[in-house]
């Protein structure tokens, strides 16, 4: 029997689903007979309950399962007899009016769209690249070293400088009150290494052992110190101990505690170059990946569902909720976040998986099995036993679904890029690091 199907707007249907009320009585009667086998009761033994002590105990639950499941099923026959492709869960409402001997329900849901992807040859998309310098290979091997330096005291007299770790005494106030977290004593840190607000570092810069500087200090607007934020403070703080670091040779010895086989310098050039091409390639892809994205965005021509995007939304929620639990906040499941702030994000991400989606059916790009075991070949290279890291994928659905969503992108990009136009840019390799 054709489905009326009414366009309630863009992408919003409704249809009328008709049980007829026989089918649901018996199939609630049915059940209740299963469960009259083992069900249990006072004064009765197992399977002799009688069917008006079971009905009055489970019939509500199994009238509902019942509806459910008939409706359910009704619905899927109906969008596949109208050919449509139903966006997110339907709002079922039943009918009063319903012919008699049958019940009628109205099924309200939205469609995915038609997804316009325009003239890709037509448009615009900047491609980067970049290049392993001997400069960065040079950097890289001197924060190898700075992870394993010595520090040794300076003598008294010296003055503290960049790359000196320095203890200290310390006490703020503002407006001439202490505050939470304001004073500690034999606090260390590293001068010049961002691991102190600007001011400070520079305060302690230059001081010598045993003397004290008192100073102002201009706390940031996003300050993680709620109390402080955007507030000026009076630091006293008293020098005790000044230590040089000492850097370890870049000779054989550097490059066996490093585990560098064959133990020269030359290998753990190599070693180290080798490991920087493979991020720069990571670090490209990811962001052609994103370039090609936008591009796609601004191309595309199509309506969102909004089911979709409040299932999104949702799935932020949630994601936030979690995150917020891993980092011990209190009562983190029942922390009360607007859905307003995932909105945007929540509607470019199920735009993006629409038009992505468009693109990967109209051209065939789904991952191959070969793409997989590739990429996850290049992905366990960087860590000490590969063969471990891709049996660790290869046994996960959830992780295998992570990569071919990867490798999904992949193809796109390559798509898109072979055939819009493409403006070439390299980037220097520390611009690629930062971003």
């Amino acid at each position: 029997m054709p489905v009326h199907v009414e366009n309630l707007d863009k992408l919003e249907r409704r249809i009328t689903l008709t049980l007829p009320s026989s089918s649901i009585a018996s199939e609630v009667e049915s059940r209740l007979r299963r469960i009259a086998r083992t069900v249990k009761a006072d004064g009765f033994r197992p399977g002799k309950v009688p069917m008006s002590v079971v009905a009055q105990r489970y019939g509500f639950s199994v009238q509902n399962e019942v509806m459910n499941d008939k409706v359910g099923q009704v619905f899927s026959e109906a969008v596949n007899e109208a050919k449509l492709r139903v966006a997110g869960t339907p709002r079922i409402t039943e009918k009063a009016d319903a012919p008699e001997g049958q019940v009628a329900f109205d099924a309200t849901f939205e469609v995915y769209p038609e997804v316009k992807l325009g003239d890709i040859g037509q448009a615009e998309v900047e491609r980067v690249s970049a290049e392993v310098t001997e400069e960065a290979v040079d950097k890289t091997i001197d924060i190898l070293r700075k992870q394993r330096r010595t520090f040794a005291q300076r003598p008294a007299a010296e003055p503290a400088s960049v790359g000196d770790r320095v203890t200290i005494d310390f006490e703020g106030k503002v407006d001439g009150v202490p505050f939470d977290g304001g004073r500690a004593s034999d606090f260390q840190f590293i001068i010049g290494e961002g691991q102190m607000l600007e001011q400070f570092d520079a305060a302690v810069r230059g001081m010598k052992v045993g003397e004290s500087k008192t100073f102002p200090l201009q706390f940031p607007e996003n300050y993680q110190g709620r109390e402080v934020a955007g507030k000026e403070a009076d630091f006293l703080v008293t020098l005790k101990k000044v230590e040089a670091a000492r850097l370890p040779e870049v000779d054989e010895a550097f490059a066996k505690a490093l585990g560098i086989a064959g133990g020269t310098v030359e290998a753990l050039r190599a070693d180290v170059r080798k490991n920087l091409e493979r991020e720069v390639k990571f670090r490209v892809l990811a962001r052609n990946k994103a370039n090609v994205m936008d591009t796609l965005l601004t191309a595309a021509e199509l309506d969102v569902p909004r089911a979709l995007v409040s299932g999104e939304v949702d799935r932020l929620i949630a994601e936030a909720r979690s995150d917020l639990k891993k980092r011990g906040i209190k009562d983190a499941d029942n922390a009360p976040i607007p859905a307003e702030m995932f909105q945007a994000q929540a509607e470019r991400r199920v735009r993006l998986g629409l038009v992505v989606g468009e693109l990967v059916r109209s051209n065939n790009l789904q991952a191959r099995p070969e793409q997989l075991q590739a990429h996850i070949e290049e992905l366990a290279q960087s860590y000490e036993k590969p063969a471990e890291v891709m049996r660790w994928y290869l046994s996960d659905r959830e992780r295998m679904a992570e990569v071919e969503a990867v490798v999904v992108e992949n193809n796109v990009a390559e798509f898109v890029l072979g055939r819009a136009k493409v403006n070439e840019r390299t980037l220097p390799f520390d611009e690629l690091m930062a971003s």
